[in-house]
């Protein structure tokens, strides 16, 4: 039987949730859940100067608005120092690890030196052979004694065969003279102890797997199953940056787009399945695997986006759309909409919106109380005669069942008597309920609002010229 798969999100809380790091969460997650596995989140905050509380905070946010649970609790990178450093000695008691006293000064004039003469500015440190007897009583940082020969191979599940020349690399520092830890040991000691089975991260990352892969097989580890991949550029296919617009998470939730929206479309950015582009959450799951990975990078497409939304919105639940949008409407600053209003409007305005905003926008007749002020274009629609034949169709509506057939037939009946097409009619009607000339079917708006509240946005508008908006 397989041993179980783990695999983690690992980032830097130095900022918001990056969309780049979000697909990497979503991959990862898509991968753990789609196998019975676990996923978990360790947040690498060892650069200590750049890492805040807030921004951890943003981490846990983004993913939480993305529907990302991860299992356990969010470890700290930081919090194990000492693990690391433990590893550090271990390595260096078993020969794959040497003290290195060159000073930081004495490396920048080496390699200064080699900028000047045109070579190689890779350092490779004097002391690797250097006995212990010979060791000066000095600060020292501790260097991976790395293989100088023969190549190390990684085999990636997105790139292929990686090979990197060992004379190429140089013996990396592990833990540094004061006694900190390094970024690449602490990745590796973190991914064996929590038993993590698959990397799966962006290709950024790839440069950074072969001196892992040499910690791995140093400590006599196993390696995970590496997968890295392809960064997400902008349209103009360059890296993506500020200059594209909106890069992190939270931006995209204050954009009015539905979560489950966002986790489709960030799952078909760069991974694919046939030609599927809409699909549920079970799907994906179901389908994720790491061969549906392309090697080129994806591009970010707003437009694609606003489309998936829009499906995800006729699709979704009508209560889920409702919880939605007031998260959307707290995040906005706006004052909560009336949850009970809000859902009997829903079924009538999801289809029509492809965002959060524009739902609520649509859907603002039943959300707003008399009297219903009219915009200046909509109380042009409510001249005097208009305004009689409104006073006229009350009595007939009074009587009717309230079904769409019967208040179709009674509004076309009113309208024919006064040589008037059903059309003719619409835009006082709209102006009087919703105080707008777009807006959604008079007859859904009058079947939302209900017999009492259309009677009476009616009659305000057949008693008074249409007020222009302030």
């Amino acid at each position: 039987m397989a041993d179980p798969v783990v695999t983690r999100f690992a980032p830097s809380p130095t900022g918001f949730l990056h969309i780049g790091g979000a697909r990497t969460a979503l991959f990862n997650w898509l991968y753990a859940r789609g196998r019975g596995g676990r996923f978990l989140l360790r947040i690498e905050d060892t650069d200590r100067a750049r890492s805040t509380e807030a921004a951890t905070q943003a981490i846990f946010d983004g993913l939480t608005w993305l529907g990302l649970d991860w299992d356990g609790e969010a470890t700290s990178q930081a919090a194990h120092a000492a693990r690391h450093a433990e590893v550090a000695q271990e390595m260096l008691a078993n020969g794959h690890a040497y003290r290195c006293f060159s000073t930081q000064a004495e490396i920048e004039a080496f390699r200064e030196a080699a900028r000047a003469e045109n070579r190689s500015t890779l350092f490779q440190s004097p002391w690797r052979d250097v006995s212990e007897a010979e060791h000066p009583d000095a600060p020292f940082a501790i260097r991976l004694r790395a293989p100088r020969e023969g190549e190390t191979v990684i085999e990636d599940r997105v790139q292929g065969r990686v090979v990197t020349r060992n004379d190429q690399l140089d013996d990396m520092v592990l833990l540094r003279s004061d006694g900190t830890p390094t970024y690449m040991l602490a990745v590796v000691v973190d991914d064996h102890d929590m038993g993590v089975t698959h990397v799966i991260r962006g290709d950024d990352h790839l440069v950074n797997a072969a001196r892992q892969a040499q910690i791995y097989r140093a400590m006599g580890w196993a390696e995970p199953v590496w997968a890295h991949i392809p960064l997400i550029h902008g349209p103009d296919g360059k890296k993506l940056s500020k200059r594209h617009g909106a890069l992190g998470v939270e931006e995209y939730a204050a954009m009015g787009f539905p979560a489950p929206a966002l986790r489709n479309y960030l799952t078909r950015l760069g991974w694919s399945h046939g030609d599927d582009e809409f699909f549920t959450d079970a799907q994906a799951r179901e389908w994720f695997d790491l061969d549906g990975i392309g090697r080129a990078p994806a591009r970010l497409d707003l437009k694609k986006l606003e489309n998936l939304s829009g499906q995800h919105l006729t699709a979704m639940a009508d209560d889920d759309i409702v919880a939605a949008a007031l998260d959307f409407a707290a995040r906005d600053g706006r004052p909560a909409p009336d949850a009970a209003r809000l859902a009997a409007a829903v079924p009538v305005v999801k289809e029509a919106s492809r965002t959060l905003p524009q739902l609520l926008d649509r859907a603002r007749f039943a959300l707003i109380d008399r009297p219903v002020t009219a915009d200046e274009k909509a109380a042009k629609a409510l001249d005097p005669v208009s305004r009689g034949i409104l006073a006229e169709l009350t009595p007939h509506l009074q009587s009717a069942s309230w079904t769409r057939d019967d208040l179709e037939g009674v509004v076309g009946r009113v309208a024919e008597a006064h040589g008037l097409g059903l059309g003719k009619l619409a835009a006082p009607l709209r102006a009087a309920l919703a105080g707008r000339t777009a807006t959604p079917s008079v007859f859904d708006m009058m079947l939302v609002l209900g017999r009492a509240e259309t009677l009476a946005r009616l009659q305000d508008a057949a008693a008074a010229p249409g007020a222009e908006a302030s």
